[in-house]
Order: structure tokens, then C-alpha cells, then sequence
């Protein structure tokens, strides 16, 4: 694709997304950032289906976004179906190169809560999910399209889980989507790191608990080389159950990156005023340094 005036291409891109057509970007030698502005960007369109529980239409659209988004970057796509309760459910799975190598799994949850039950107003009304399922696919979408997968020692794969969000109504589960992918996974992952709530204005990433020590620290350092260390702080403050604890289960290092410091988890104020470009700026700009430093930052003892 031809260069183009700058303002022009930013308002064609901005038109683009508004009506749902992809934008393809080719893959250059020209280094390319995390732009937080064009992540931002990608939490609103999610935010025009609506609040999207498995199953419904606005899931679908915003599945079928997503599988838009990554083939314009040019990553190759697939869509991973299953059936959780009679409800029709898919992972979707982006990856870098169709060759075998190492493989990175960096994960997020595209599905919202069907019901806000921690919300003193209105429990029974949907999670818009601004921060809780947006923010993170926002992450993973502007990543494919700035990561330079040449710079990366193995076979990066971003994958988007489904019903994750519905534990504890109707007898559902938690994180039943990336338990599903962990299920099925035919071939061995170096690690997974899962990125989930971070796009918090008042953003504090504390390590989670149950995540691999070693990967943990070295994503954290990541951050604090970066000038982020007042946001990605090295303490430990909760422990999660999350898309990572089935690659755990599975003897696979993982993380999740989460900033659960967020007063309006499951409620219906989960709204795109609460997000900040610059949060997620933040994160993906650490998991492109992680990723594109060929294993530098890797634990020496894990495989690469």
C-alpha cells in the first residue's frame, strides 16, 4: 500500500472502522508503535454492538469484527465453535506465521456479562463491558497490526475467548472459553499471557498470584524500562481466576495482566468514559517490546 498524507489517512481509517470494513496495513520494515488513540478506537466500535453475552448478535458482529480486523492486518484467522449450555459459542485465533515455531499465546475475552449483579440499581441489566471484554480485545487488535512478527523468535498466536464472563448465572461456569482452547490445544505453547480489564483511567497493574513468577517479572520489567513502573506495580495484590489458569493447569507458564482496582466491575457504569488510550497504550506497548525483543527478556530457563 502507497503512503499517504498522514490527516487523510486518519480520517479514512476512522470512517472505515465506523462502518465495520477493515483496513488493511502492510507489514513494513518501517517501525510501527502502539498507538493508544487507534486502540481506543477499536473499544468504541465493540461498544456500537452493544453489550455482547455469548451467543447473541451483538457477539456475533463482534466476532465477525475481529476476523475483519486480523485478516486486514494479515494475520491468518480461524474460528474455533463449541457448545456450552445450548448456546452456540467461538474462539477466534489469530496467527503471525503458518510455519511451526515456538509458539506465544497472547489472549483476551471478547464475550460481556449478561447480568450486572453487582451493580445496586440495576443487577439484572447487561455489563456494557467497556473495560470488561473491550479494552483487551483492543489491545490484541492494535497489536496485529503494529507487532513486527520478524523481530519475534516464534509463532505469535492472539486469541479471543468466548464465554468467559458468566460464571455463577444460570448455572454457567467461569472462563469456559479459554478452558475449551486449553482442552483441544494439539500442540505445546511456550506461555500464555492473558491482558483483561487494563484500560482503567486509574490504571494500577498489580502481579496477580497464581501467574509464573519468572514470566510475571519479566513482563514487569518490561514496563519498568519503559518509564511505566507507577502503573505496572511489582506486589502482589489479588488472586484471580482467569483465562491464564488453564495454561496453568496445563503446566504452561502464564500470566494475566489485570488491573482489577476497578470499582465498576459487573456493574452497568463499565462505560467507555472509564477507558483511557493511554492505558491501553500502555500495555500493548509493553507486550510489543516483550515480543519483538527476540526472548531477551525470556527467563533463561524457559524454552524458546
Amino acid at each position: 500500500m502507497q503512503r499517504h498524507n498522514s490527516a487523510l489517512l486518519a480520517s479514512a481509517i476512522v470512517v472505515l472502522l465506523a462502518i465495520g470494513v477493515g483496513v488493511y496495513w502492510e507489514r513494513s520494515s518501517a517501525s510501527l508503535l502502539f498507538d493508544g488513540d487507534r486502540a481506543l478506537l477499536h473499544v468504541e466500535r465493540q461498544m456500537s454492538f452493544g453489550p455482547r453475552p455469548t451467543g447473541s448478535e451483538a457477539s456475533r458482529m463482534t466476532g465477525d469484527y475481529i476476523v475483519e480486523t486480523l485478516s486486514a492486518s494479515g494475520w491468518s484467522v480461524d474460528r474455533q465453535y463449541f457448545d456450552y449450555r445450548g448456546v452456540e459459542a467461538q474462539n477466534l485465533i489469530g496467527r503471525s506465521e503458518a510455519v511451526e515455531k515456538p509458539i506465544f499465546l497472547i489472549g483476551a475475552h471478547y464475550d460481556t456479562r449478561r447480568k450486572a449483579d453487582r451493580d445496586r440499581v440495576s443487577p439484572d441489566s447487561p455489563v456494557p463491558g467497556a473495560n470488561d471484554g473491550a479494552s483487551g480485545v483492543a489491545v490484541l487488535l492494535e497489536l496485529a497490526r503494529v507487532l513486527d512478527v520478524s523481530k519475534v523468535n516464534g509463532n505469535v498466536w492472539l486469541v479471543f475467548f468466548d464465554a468467559e464472563d458468566n460464571g455463577q448465572l444460570d448455572d454457567w461456569d467461569w472462563i469456559v472459553g479459554s478452558r475449551y482452547f486449553a482442552e483441544h490445544l494439539e500442540e505445546p505453547i511456550v506461555y500464555t499471557i492473558i491482558v483483561d480489564m487494563i484500560g482503567d483511567s486509574d490504571q494500577n497493574i498489580y502481579y496477580e498470584l497464581n501467574s509464573d513468577a519468572a514470566l510475571r517479572e519479566a513482563l514487569w520489567s518490561v514496563a519498568r524500562d519503559l518509564g511505566f513502573e507507577d502503573y505496572f506495580i511489582p506486589e502482589v495484590r489479588y488472586s484471580i481466576l482467569d483465562d491464564h489458569t488453564p495454561f496453568l493447569e496445563k503446566g504452561f507458564p502464564s500470566v494475566d495482566i489485570i488491573d482489577f482496582d476497578y470499582p465498576f466491575w459487573h456493574t452497568v457504569d463499565d462505560t467507555i468514559d472509564k477507558v483511557s488510550s493511554d492505558s491501553l497504550r500502555r500495555v500493548g506497548r509493553v507486550l510489543e517490546v516483550f515480543l519483538e525483543s527476540g526472548g531477551d527478556y525470556l527467563p533463561g530457563d524457559m524454552d524458546r
